[in-house]
């Protein structure tokens, strides 16, 4: 392993050629909705790949591989595909990360592997093929998925580029939260064009876990404290919530279905758990009702068409405000300052 490349960061913008910064936007009406003063959504659908994986899984994977190879940045590693070519990425996903992961494999000229639970969608699949990804459907759920991509990596088949991890500290989960810290990046700079930097609350939906830690972590000291990061899950698959509550991650039981496919997660990160333990987040589970209209919703009040999935962290607003107890407990009041991350574009 090439410990320079362990310690020293890239600039994960440099990613891109053409990056430019996603959008945060104010959506007054949906604040009148929800009766907070303001309601900012950052719209992840305009990044590449069109969803905010490609932070996460393209930066993880570019860097295992420069590990692999020894270079030390993105620009030498590009120079050494004939290295790389020797290589193959592996992960599981529901179909956003593996996309990421695939695309970071054809940018260095590497193969990949990516495991598929059975219900992912075939239009899903499909994308991440076009990329020169393998694609392995498994029987059974996302965890089974990552049970089976855990497996091949063990085999020698490949590198795992895994978004989740039991170990606190693995290096590659940390290298896709550390992807994220893009958004967050960007997010610190854009909530001065909205006010005065800070929010009360961010409602961020969860699968692993990796995208609220990110938040939790970089916007610290722009959120209200306590319950100012509320992780949002569907009922069925809320692992977050449930690690929190046990205080390790540990396995929900169940088929973890539900219509916010992209959160369709039974154990949570370990590496997520601990930061959002450290700061304090709380988490709220909301049924499919809640997850369908709260997609329905978003656009109606002048908000970019995205899943449910996208929209989970607004169901779970919408949620906490006809609840006197949650809204309470929150500290939700007519002068509160939400964020939203709309984490998707809506499927084809």
């Amino acid at each position: 392993m090439n410990s320079d490349t362990d310690a020293t960061p890239w600039n994960i913008a440099e990613l891109w050629d053409d990056y430019r910064p996603t959008p945060l936007i104010a959506l007054p009406a949906l604040a009148r909705h929800t009766g907070v003063a303001q309601v900012l959504v950052k719209c992840e659908g305009q990044r590449p790949l069109g969803n905010f994986k490609a932070l996460g899984g393209m930066y993880a994977g570019l860097r295992a591989l420069a590990r692999a190879t020894g270079a030390s940045s993105l620009r030498e590693l590009e120079t050494r595909k004939r290295a790389t070519g020797t290589y193959r990425l592996l992960c599981a996903s529901d179909g956003n990360h593996g996309l990421a992961v695939a695309a970071a494999a054809a940018r260095a000229g590497a193969g990949a592997s990516v495991y598929l639970p059975a219900d992912v969608d075939a239009g899903r699949a499909r994308r991440i093929a076009r990329l020169g990804a393998l694609v392995v459907r498994v029987h059974g759920t996302y965890d089974d998925a990552v049970d089976a991509a855990q497996a091949a990596a063990l085999r020698g088949d490949g590198l795992l580029i895994a978004d989740t991890s039991e170990d606190p500290n693995d290096p590659v989960v940390r290298d896709v939260m550390a992807g994220y810290g893009l958004l967050v990046d960007e997010l610190r700079a854009q909530l001065h064009e909205h006010g005065d930097g800070r929010i009360s609350h961010a409602f961020v939906q969860a699968g692993v876990g990796g995208l609220a830690a990110a938040v939790a972590q970089g916007l610290h000291d722009r959120l209200a404290q306590p319950a100012g990061l509320v992780v949002v899950e569907p009922e069925a698959a809320a692992c977050v919530a449930h690690a929190l509550s046990q205080g390790a991650p540990s396995r929900i039981p169940g088929d973890l279905r539900t219509s916010a496919e992209m959160l369709s997660c039974g154990l949570a990160s370990a590496p997520a758990l601990r930061v959002l333990r450290d700061h304090g987040a709380v988490a709220i589970a909301v049924d499919e009702s809640a997850l369908v209209n709260a997609a329905a919703c978003l656009h109606e009040h002048g908000g970019p068409r995205t899943s449910s999935s996208g929209a989970a962290g607004l169901a779970g607003l919408l949620q906490a405000t006809v609840d006197d107890r949650a809204r309470s407990a929150l500290g939700l009041s007519a002068a509160s300052t939400i964020l939203l991350i709309a984490t998707e574009q809506p499927r084809d």
